[in-house]
């Protein structure tokens, strides 16, 4: 499944946080930063901030110094700027004081840190420390329970049904994969079926099609 999902995709551009992981060298702090920056804004706009605000704050230590109205002009791509301003000067003050400005690399330790949900620190994991994890956010949940890999409401649920269906050594791939074709094929509204090289063994697809063919003509 993931082999075919990277050969539809072979042409397409990299999630950002593929993409700042590669240009920041992994860089956690930068990673997490990133990760909390994407909340609800499309990968191009996360470049951007993510961007903009580490060519003048390339630390926990400088970060934790800065005010909102010198981080709000840096980061205005994304959504709700105002608030992650304050929220990425809070999470830069905790790893500075507390972790001696260094993020933490496990999963318990990321989730005691505000602003840090179960698909943030698994986004760290994976895309700062290379550790096996799956993050889970609306592409992955969408594109998970449309296959019929999962039947689940939560993203919780969704990590854990994936933890299962895939075997260990394919975690990390996961989230990219899943982002990436729910962005270019899966899409939420009018998905790229005729793209689609899983569409023979897609729940929703086959749904889709019965639905067609009991419509009168």
């Amino acid at each position: 499944m993931l082999e075919k999902m990277r050969q539809a995709l072979e042409r397409q551009p990299q999630t950002a946080l593929s993409e700042i992981s590669e240009a920041q060298e992994g860089d956690p702090f930068k990673v997490l930063i990133a990760t909390i920056l994407s909340h609800r804004t499309r990968d191009e706009k996360t470049a951007e901030a993510a961007k903009n605000l580490f060519k003048h704050y390339a630390s926990a230590g400088d970060l934790s110094k800065a005010k909102p109205e010198e981080i709000v002009p840096l980061i205005k791509s994304v959504g709700f700027y105002n608030v992650k301003g304050k929220r990425i000067i809070e999470v830069a003050r905790i790893i500075n004081d507390n972790y001696g400005g260094k993020v933490p690399d496990s999963l318990d330790e990321l989730l005691k840190i505000p602003s840090v949900g179960r698909k943030t620190a698994n986004c760290v994991l994976v895309y700062a420390f290379k550790r096996d994890a799956i993050p889970v956010d609306t592409h992955v949940h969408r594109v998970a329970n449309r296959l019929g890999i999962v039947h689940t409401a939560k993203p919780d649920e969704t990590e854990e049904g994936l933890e299962e269906f895939f075997p260990k050594d394919s975690w990390q791939a996961v989230n990219d994969l899943f982002v990436q074709f729910g962005k270019a094929i899966c899409r939420p509204i009018g998905p790229r079926h005729e793209l689609c090289p899983l569409a023979s063994d897609c729940e929703y697809y086959q749904k889709k099609t019965c639905e067609t063919l009991k419509k009168p003509m």
